[in-house]
């Protein structure tokens, strides 16, 4: 069979943003070039010769948005034929959480020509097959938090125990049990209390404090953690 020339190796990325206002957001740019000007889409691009479908992700990251995360997990290969009018490319794409108020001043630059964060919910037409990338990062996300606690670095070094609740909720997009849930994380050991106590918002008593205890959550990475939701 006759190998077939032009196909190019390409990485997107889905940054997803949180915030307790906004909710959930995922970062788009808006392209400056055709194919689809002016539609926003991921940040991404081709790999160069020269380095690491990591490094690409990370340099994308950087020249289209003017951000840096640290953390990004490879999602899913996206290799239709037609999914892009140039060639053939298949795109390797990567996804990552972030608090939305560490990248508010963000910078388009390279192939974008504008960078925004959009709720999940109210996603403008995005170009390529970029939608269903996106549907499958969030998929992937709202498996993974069923069965392994993530999220922690969207929260601030100390947080009430309310605020863990709200990320869950937010990010499964559905109502939690609460006892159930507070049961489930407690057992797990990763959360420890803090002397210290919320600011009161209101009528009832503030609750205290917790902080993610990291060397904890990394054994029980090793261990292999039981958590169902």
């Amino acid at each position: 069979m006759k190998e077939q020339a032009g196909i190019r190796v390409a990485v997107d990325a889905i940054v997803f943003g949180y915030s307790r206002q906004d909710g959930v957001s995922v970062l788009l740019v808006q392209r400056k070039y055709e194919p689809y000007k002016n539609s926003w889409a991921l940040p991404g691009g081709f790999v160069l010769e020269k380095e690491s479908l990591e490094e690409a992700v990370k340099r994308e990251l950087s020249e289209e948005t003017g951000i840096r995360v640290q953390y990004l997990e490879q999602l899913y290969s996206f290799g239709d034929p037609g999914r892009d009018p140039r060639q053939r490319i298949i795109s390797i794409a990567y996804w990552g959480l972030v608090k939305t108020s560490q990248f508010a001043q963000l910078r388009a630059s390279t192939d974008a020509q504008n960078a925004a964060w959009f709720n999940i919910k109210s996603l403008p037409p995005l170009a390529f097959d970029h939608r269903t990338i996106v549907q499958t990062g969030i998929e992937r996300l709202r498996s993974k938090i069923r069965y392994q606690p993530v999220g922690f670095e969207l929260l601030d070094r100390k947080f009430p125990f309310a605020e863990l609740e709200q990320l869950y909720t937010v990010l499964l997009d559905r109502p939690i049990d609460r006892r159930n849930f507070s049961k489930k994380i407690m057992a797990l050991g990763i959360l420890d209390e803090t002397d210290e106590v919320a600011k009161s918002e209101g009528k009832g008593r503030p609750g205290k404090l917790f902080q993610f205890n990291k060397k904890r959550y990394q054994a029980l990475l090793k261990e292999g953690i039981s958590f169902e939701i």
